[in-house]
């Protein structure tokens, strides 16, 4: 005999920490292909940041005296440390990841109140710091030629900010494409003559390097949505909306304007719209709100590349976009079973 008495009559399987834990392996594979393209910075990186936001979590919760260990099983603080960290070049100096990680955590979650109470989503909090104080750094990145530094190497520069004899950081570094094509297109060249004079901007259908880092995180945003961990609306309202924006201003001048698929698969397109932008706590709830929030991005994505001062936009349009979810949210509530309109 069944004694359960009232509702809910259908339990979760999922939990917070299971949550976490599916989108932290889904975001393997596109590791894996950072470190292959751009080398191993990407791993310390993230050693350094998770170290650093597990130890901010615990300072947090002691000074807010909250149980330590419930809140550190969660995974959040990892994940956030794992986003940033992906976010961050691999040419990036300890105290670097040490700022932006501190300031995720302590800055963009703790003092809001912890998990679930931060408007913002806490790791794109802290990369839009550190893009805005120290703008050399976190466009410092190495090319994705197999030329990269050996694994002691980087660490020998993340640590001591160190170089091999004879190397300089612009003789190793490079620009992103998007970075390139922003630039460039600036001066008046056409894509065709970007493509010519930077080899690595065209690749099959975007920056070499990139196009395989995006097309993996692709690959772990579908197993996310398989998995019923994320739902569809707002990656496919975020890359649509990119999509069709793109779209329309290359129609109206190829020569100008890059293609769709060079915004889907550059810079940090899909790791944004299956990661970041999907983050329940930060993102709107509702159906319609959802695939509003998704749009928003998409098109401040391609308005912020396309005439704002920073070449990728994920943080910031993700950040715009979280100040407008109460709002998308209030307007978008399903009516009420029963509901009869005067």
């Amino acid at each position: 005999m069944n004694n359960t008495q009232s509702s809910p009559f259908v339990s979760s399987t999922n939990s917070v920490s299971r949550v976490m834990l599916l989108v932290i392996l889904a975001l393997f594979p596109g590791i894996i292909a950072h470190i292959y393209f751009f080398g191993w910075g990407l791993m310390i990186n993230m050693i350094i940041a998770i170290n650093v936001a597990v130890a901010s979590e615990v300072l947090m919760l002691k000074l807010r005296q909250r149980p330590i260990l419930p809140f550190l099983a969660d995974g959040s603080a990892v994940l956030t440390a794992m986003l940033l960290a992906i976010s961050i070049p691999s040419m990036a100096p300890w105290w670097l990841i040490f700022l932006g990680t501190a300031f995720a955590i302590i800055i963009a979650k703790q003092l809001y109140g912890g998990l679930g109470y931060n408007p913002f989503n806490p790791a794109m909090v802290g990369y839009a710091m550190l893009l805005i104080a120290f703008p050399r750094e976190m466009t410092t990145w190495l090319p994705p030629t197999g030329e990269a530094l050996s694994f002691t190497e980087l660490l020998n520069y993340s640590l001591f900010e160190i170089l091999p004899a004879g190397q300089s950081l612009d003789s190793i570094s490079m620009a992103t494409p998007l970075d390139i094509v922003k630039t460039q297109t600036a001066l008046e060249l056409s894509l065709t003559e970007i493509g010519q004079q930077f080899q690595h901007v065209s690749g099959a259908v975007a920056g070499q390097g990139w196009e395989w880092v995006n097309m993996m995180f692709l690959v772990g945003g579908l197993f996310l949505m398989a998995k019923r961990t994320i739902s569809w609306h707002i990656p496919v309202a975020f890359l649509s909306s990119l999509f069709i924006c793109s779209l329309l201003y290359q129609l109206s001048d190829p020569a100008a304007h890059a293609s769709p698929l060079f915004h889907l698969f550059s810079g940090a397109t899909m790791l944004g719209a299956f990661f970041i932008a999907t983050d329940p706590i930060t993102a709107s709830t509702t159906v319609r709100g959802k695939l509003i929030f998704g749009a928003g991005i998409g098109a401040l994505i391609f308005i912020i590349r396309t005439w704002g001062g920073y070449p990728d936009a994920i943080a910031f349009a993700v950040l715009l976009m979280n100040t407008a979810v109460p709002t998308i949210d209030y307007y978008t509530q399903p009516r009420v079973f029963g509901h009869k309109d005067d």
